[in-house]
């Protein structure tokens, strides 16, 4: 969606109407930022047809809300439209889409070469802190959000669909990536699904989903919210970059930010290693079903060799 197909429908919001519009993202969805002279800017987020329903955006958001109410958690604040809901309606080339407004977050995008050291103590108490929220969130009827199982990753059947219809996860690297799925299958089996280790969770918390301000680290971007495992969240921190030498001193510094809020159990920490991998499947989904974006044009050459190769010392505690 264009910036000029965004243009007629500012007016459904009063914080957004007259401002100029400005493209800052594809992914999943179009991401706007919106300005006008002598005032903070807003960010328009125009969902992708089909992935997200006007109900589960609510349901996203009604956790938004109680994360700030009860945790007081640095989190985007959504804008109301002009007869007072938090969802609207656009038009498009493609047709209707839901969108919803946001105050502005000041902060800048952390990268894989920085120091991120502290930030990942950081991430790791901000996970914590929402893992114990989500336990005691007693949602309204009708809260809806997607479940990312092992089924829904492993299996082809989840929102970004079959990781075997991605580049390079045919042909010679196939069986090997087959072999890993059934691994992890079982090794998730084993874990088990309980109350303590499931729930819901942000799901994508990236770097790209971080803003850093000085000190201040707000988590962007719930649309992939949903219950999965808690230490799910670590996996995807480490999205992208799963290679880099620096990621055992992230994921010492990641646990001990978490665990001075919620504590963890052995099997809590011997997961991670299988939450990584599964990520990385559930990655090249994403990069087979979105080819239009430009992380799957940066990532398809050889993410599927790359994840072979970290999944090597995962696979020899098989023989």
């Amino acid at each position: 969606m264009s910036p000029e197909e965004v243009e007629p429908f500012l007016g459904l919001w009063p914080a957004a109407a007259g401002r100029t519009v400005t493209l800052i993202n594809v992914s999943e969805n179009h991401t706007f930022r919106l300005d006008r002279a002598g005032e903070p800017p807003v960010v328009l987020r125009v969902h992708r047809p089909g992935y997200q329903s006007a109900n589960t955006i609510l349901s996203e958001l009604e956790w938004l809300s109680a994360l700030r109410r009860d945790t007081g958690m640095p989190v985007p604040q959504a804008l109301p439209g002009g007869d007072g809901r938090l969802v609207q309606s656009v038009g498009g080339a493609e047709g209707e889409r839901n969108a919803v407004l946001f105050a502005h977050v000041p902060g800048r995008e952390p990268l894989p070469m920085d120091d991120l050291g502290d930030l990942f103590e950081t991430l790791g108490g901000l996970a914590a802190t929402a893992h114990r929220q989500a336990s005691a969130f007693r949602p309204s009827p009708g809260f809806e959000r997607q479940v990312w199982t092992a089924a829904a990753i492993l299996d082809g059947r989840g929102p970004w669909g079959d990781w075997r219809l991605a580049p390079g996860a045919a042909g010679p690297h196939a069986a090997p990536l087959e072999r890993l799925a059934r691994h992890l299958h079982d090794e998730l089996d084993r874990y088990g699904s309980t109350p303590e280790r499931f729930g819901l969770i942000h799901a994508d918390m990236r770097l790209a989903n971080l803003l850093v301000d000085g000190d201040h680290v707000t988590l962007i971007d719930f649309d992939d919210c949903g219950f999965c495992w808690f230490m799910y969240d670590f996996a995807a921190a480490t999205s992208f970059f799963e290679d880099s030498p620096a990621i055992p001193e992230l994921r010492r510094r990641w646990l001990a930010g978490y665990t001075r809020v919620r504590p963890l159990a052995p099997a809590d920490v011997d997961i991670l290693d299988a939450m990584v991998l599964l990520r990385r499947l559930a990655l090249l989904a994403f990069i087979g079903s979105h080819p239009e974006t430009a992380l799957a044009a940066t990532h398809a050459g050889d993410f599927a060799r790359v994840t072979l190769e970290l999944a090597q010392p995962y696979l020899a505690r098989f023989g």
